[in-house]
């Protein structure tokens, strides 16, 4: 399950992206926007700035910006920055210790196939798409 934490990270990243116009955005007008307390966010910008997806400017004029063009940041960058794995099961995440039943698991084919669909569509999804709204249902 995506927490609050990603979708929020989604929703600043497209905020920024939308209003940024290659400047600072200072917090406050980003909170406003998206209804998310100044605190909140704060620690989610700072997430974000570390995985440089953002850069940061303190002081009058300063603010938050993206580090690249929308359109070379995918869903799935923004996601794993801020929730760490997006494995369905514990045995299919990064550095997770080898499970006793892999051998006989007859559902680990299953989770394997559904962790492989959700990183490819992830992946998929731009931030500039989801700038336009359009339906990302399809694969």
């Amino acid at each position: 399950m995506i927490s609050t934490r990603g979708r929020y990270a989604l929703r600043v990243m497209i905020d920024i992206a939308e209003n940024g116009n290659g400047g600072y955005i200072p917090l406050n007008d980003i909170a406003r926007r998206q209804g998310i307390s100044e605190k909140y966010l704060e620690s989610i910008l700072v997430i974000l700035t570390r995985g440089n997806l953002l850069s940061g400017l303190r002081g009058k004029g300063g603010g938050y910006k993206l580090t690249k063009p929308p359109e070379e940041y995918t869903a799935k960058s923004i996601l794993c920055l801020t929730e760490g794995s997006l494995a369905p099961v514990a045995c299919l995440k990064e550095g997770a210790d080898a499970c006793a039943r892999s051998g006989e698991c007859k559902t680990l084919s299953l989770w394997t196939g559904l962790n492989r669909v959700i990183d490819e569509y992830l992946e998929s999804v731009k931030l500039s798409d989801l700038m336009g709204g359009g339906d990302f249902y399809s694969i």
